[in-house]
């Protein structure tokens, strides 16, 4: 809790009229009189992270409102935060610039000018920050669009010579440097000044200036992830590197306070200077005060993080610093709230009197009713009013139709109907692309990879379901969710099977015997690095057998696959480069980088055969290998979809719980 405010006292008049003074003659050279020790102050440091352009509360694929996300809403604690703390500052964590319709249509549909400010940036400006950084997401429509949208001069190749319009806060980022000077392609860090109010030990209310110094830093291996985009142009270092050569920098600037805003999650492995979640080490290195994180899409403090050394996932501390991660989509709010105390002249933080929080837009409602979510604040939907329509009107472009329901409900239980038309998409591609460039690669054989992007993780209607009838690229964009480039890779029969091992770490191992229900799927092994492979491949997963074992059965057209049957792999640039960690996919046996998005191929595929029916989509390709268990193997997901999975062949499914809040538990029959 803040101090209470003391009634107006004679020394505290004097004190703020000396404060005002010194104020106004700061231009002069003057110097505030000293704070003595022992005075407190209370500062809340406020973080937005992983916005992807989700500024409404609005389902571009579903065409409805959604009050579940969307900034508009997080904008609404952003100003209860600030009326409840007197003193108070606004970070963004980055992945800011896409990730929605809205995003693709401003970058990728009808791009914007360099006099026009990006949707997202509007909004944040009316709400106001004070710094942020970018995310590994700001580089996936190049460094070209980046300058241009983040109003940032780059000297690299590709990069806006001359200032455009951007944000009115600034960005900082200390670990990616042009090719052509070595220099950071952001400003590395900054200081920003506030003026704020603190308390003497008597009790007396008097006005200070605060200094905070930020530092940004985003995910090392975008060089891999965007290589395409990158390669050549950029170098990337290690999170704790970057902070070690910049901080003495910063420090030198004597600042009263260090936020680190790492695009990055917590990850106690050994350390690389290629680690994706850097933010346990970054926390270790002298001189951070706070630590705003990002990237993982879930929250921090909180029961994800439970039992990691060294970590407090109740109060939000990470070795000792106060550390805070909002969540995604607009969906909540970060806090962290600082005590501070001076001592020996400076302001140190009191680490007994801090700690964090996540603040959600929507609190969990009771037992069937509609979620408990806070209002937008209105005056975001006007200032993004006209591209918003814009967006909606461009998603809406017919491009064929489907007698299928092309679903993700049960992606991972075997539906591939969402995954289907992306996998036909991409072999198609390869097979006329790759000739072109590779002539003495033509006869080998194309098979295709893809994932579902969208399975329940955002919630009950974070899923694909297509309905039979017209498709539009709405649907396309809805199939396939990011804007990765398509990617092939020469591999053999032998790095098939260890690409579907990888995947197969999606599931927990079952065991036969026990008597209590089993979970089916690994919590820690994200959807997205779910690969399905189609293209004449069959294959059986045996979840019996110990991660790396469960493939027992793979084929292609009916016979064994041998280890060094030649494939080409038609994938994205992501998983190509290295996403995910898939073995022997490092980019080293890549044949082909196209510069088409994976999901304009999809949509221009389905505009060629305009129909979409059984017989134009290969069947699922994998089954898990029979099983008796004693207990059920259960999975959650959205409620109420039984019938879906009955639909699409999977009988042996069935719905055990509804909890009300559009989530249900099912259970899998994986008997003979």
């Amino acid at each position: 809790m803040r101090p209470s405010r003391p009634a107006p006292t004679a020394s505290f008049a004097l004190a703020a009229l000396g404060a005002a003074l010194l104020a106004g003659c700061s231009h002069l050279g003057l110097r505030p009189a000293t704070l003595p020790d022992g005075a407190r102050a209370d500062v809340a440091v406020l973080e937005t992270t992983d916005i992807h352009s989700n500024i409404l509360g609005y389902d571009y694929y579903k065409l409805k409102a959604d009050p579940t996300l969307g900034y508009e809403r997080t904008v609404t604690l952003i100003r209860q935060a600030r009326r409840e703390f007197p003193n108070t500052f606004l970070f963004d964590d980055g992945d800011t610039i896409q990730g929605s319709v809205l995003a693709d249509y401003q970058a990728l549909a009808r791009p914007v000018g360099c006099d026009q400010e990006l949707a997202i940036y509007r909004a944040m400006d009316a709400v106001g920050y004070d710094g942020g950084t970018a995310g590994n997401h700001e580089f996936n429509y190049g460094l070209g669009f980046l300058s241009q949208v983040t109003g940032t001069p780059m000297n690299v190749d590709g990069g806006m010579r001359k200032r455009c319009d951007g944000p009115h806060f600034p960005l900082v980022l200390s670990n990616v440097y042009s090719a052509r000077d070595g220099q950071p392609i952001f400003k590395p860090w900054t200081v920003v000044t506030r003026t704020i109010e603190a308390y003497t030990p008597d009790g007396s209310r008097i006005e200070v200036p605060l200094k905070v110094g930020i530092i940004g830093f985003t995910p090392p291996p975008i060089l891999d992830w965007d290589k395409q985009k990158l390669e050549g142009k950029v170098t990337v270092s290690g999170v704790v590197e970057a902070a070690r050569r910049y901080l003495p920098q910063l420090e030198a600037q004597h600042p009263d306070l260090v936020v680190a805003i790492l695009h990055g999650g917590l990850d106690t492995h050994p350390y690389t200077n290629q680690m994706e979640n850097g933010g346990w080490y970054l926390a270790g290195v002298p001189g951070i005060d706070a630590l705003l994180l990002g990237h993982s899409h879930t929250e921090f403090p909180g029961p994800h993080y439970v039992g990691m050394q060294d970590v407090d996932a109740k109060r939000g501390f990470v070795r000792g610093v106060p550390a805070v991660m909002g969540g995604f989509f607009g969906k909540d709010l970060g806090v962290i709230r600082l005590a501070l105390v001076r001592r020996d002249g400076r302001w140190v933080v009191d680490k007994v009197n801090t700690h964090s929080e996540v603040r959600p837009i929507c609190r969990p409602a009771a037992r069937g009713e509609a979620p408990d979510c806070v209002a937008p604040d209105p005056a975001i939907a006007p200032l993004v009013a006209k591209v918003h329509e814009a967006a909606i009107a461009y998603v809406n472009t017919p491009i064929g139709d489907t007698t299928v329901r092309l679903s993700s409900y049960f992606a991972d239980e075997g539906n591939m109907t969402a995954l289907a038309p992306i996998n036909a998409a991409q072999a198609d591609y390869v097979r006329r692309e790759l000739p072109k460039t590779h002539p003495e690669l033509a006869g080998i054989p194309v098979l295709s990879a893809a994932a579902a992007f969208r399975t329940g993780f955002g919630g009950p209607d974070d899923y694909t379901d297509v309905a039979p009838g017209p498709l539009t690229l709405r649907n396309a964009a809805d199939l396939y969710f990011y804007p990765n480039t398509l990617a092939a890779v020469k591999t053999d029969g032998a790095g098939v099977k260890a690409w579907l091992e990888q995947s197969a770490r999606r599931f927990n191992r079952i065991d036969p015997a026990k008597a209590a229900p089993q979970e089916l799927i690994n919590p820690h092994y994200v959807g997205y690095n779910f690969d399905q492979i189609q293209g004449g491949i069959a294959y059986t997963i045996d979840l019996t057998r110990p991660a790396g074992e469960r493939i027992t059965s793979l084929t292609y057209h009916g016979k064994p696959v041998i280890p060094d049957q030649p494939f080409i792999v038609a994938t994205n640039n992501y998983r190509a480069n290295g996403g995910g960690h898939f073995p022997g996919l490092d980019g080293s046996g890549i044949v082909l980088a196209s510069p088409d998005g994976a999901r304009e191929i999809l949509a221009r595929w389905i505009e060629r055969r305009q129909h979409l029916g059984p017989g134009d989509l290969e069947p699922t390709s994998w089954h898990f290998a029979p099983l008796q268990t004693r207990s059920p193997v259960v999975f959650k997901g959205a409620a109420g979809k039984q019938a879906v999975a009955a639909a699409a062949g999977l009988t042996g499914i069935r719905q055990l719980a509804d909890h009300g809040d559009g989530t249900a538990t099912y259970a899998i029959d994986l008997s003979p």
